[in-house]
């Protein structure tokens, strides 16, 4: 899929990203994020409970058996341990606080600010997906919380180390200098390790957020499923970009 993003400046917002060897060179790294994003995007529409565990279940009690679907699926409706996904219900209560979530919608911010196209990561509500990942009662959503809520407070104590704030007050060109340390973990400093990995997986929470709101699909390019009379194939930007064509 061809980037008809207008080219403009970002030098503001954009923090070094990782290359993967052999990985064509010069995108942004909202279009690396994004060639990430369209992988994932047939899962556009599973809650965020249904990627989270596999085979646990919701803790006893509180499974929720959905009710009938609004276009009267019965096949949609759902039991007990599979949710409705036409009516999705979080049956867990939020955990992180308000200071929490500020911080973290900051956070995203600077990984998926506002542009042109799109509004920024938070406008969209990448904080509270994250919240509602992070609260889920699996066991993997709760290593997440440990990482999550740990790394929030690294970040606070770290901005006021260095800037005398927390995070969110931070001006951008500071708040871009706390996080060119912990975008990369391999090349962060013994000190930054734990806080690269906090910031790792809030990239990847972010930009499952961002791409998964129908503004983030608009940004992808991504029409979902539609029957098409003929399949003509990636564009030919697209595969010499890739070195196929």
């Amino acid at each position: 899929m061809a980037d008809r993003r207008p080219p403009e400046s970002r030098a503001e917002h954009e923090l070094p990203a990782p290359v993967a060897e052999g990985a064509p060179r010069g995108l942004s790294r909202r279009r690396a994020l994004q060639v990430l994003a369209a992988g994932a995007a047939g899962a556009a529409t599973l809650p965020a409970a249904g990627c989270a565990g596999g085979t646990d279940t919701p803790p006893a009690g509180e499974a929720q058996v959905a009710g009938p679907s609004p276009d009267g699926n019965p096949l949609a409706a759902g039991t007990g341990t599979d949710p409705d996904l036409l009516s999705p219900v979080v049956s867990w209560e939020m955990v992180l606080e308000d200071g929490e979530l500020e911080t973290l919608a900051a956070l995203c911010d600077m990984i998926m600010p506002e542009d042109r196209r799109s509004p920024s990561a938070s406008a969209l509500g990448a904080h509270r997906f994250i919240d509602e990942w992070v609260s889920a009662p699996y066991d993997g959503n709760r290593n997440d919380l440990v990482l999550v809520r740990g790394g929030v407070a690294w970040l606070n104590v770290e901005s006021t180390a260095r800037f005398g704030a927390a995070f969110a007050g931070l001006s951008t060109e500071q708040k871009t200098g706390i996080c060119d340390d912990i975008c990369y973990e391999p090349d962060a400093a013994p000190a930054h390790k734990a806080g690269a990995r906090f910031f790792d997986r809030v990239r990847d929470l972010t930009a499952t957020a961002f791409w998964t709101t129908r503004a983030g699909m608009d940004d992808l390019g991504f029409v979902g499923n539609r029957a098409m009379a003929t399949f003509d194939g990636p564009p030919p930007e697209v595969l010499r970009r890739l070195g196929l064509a």
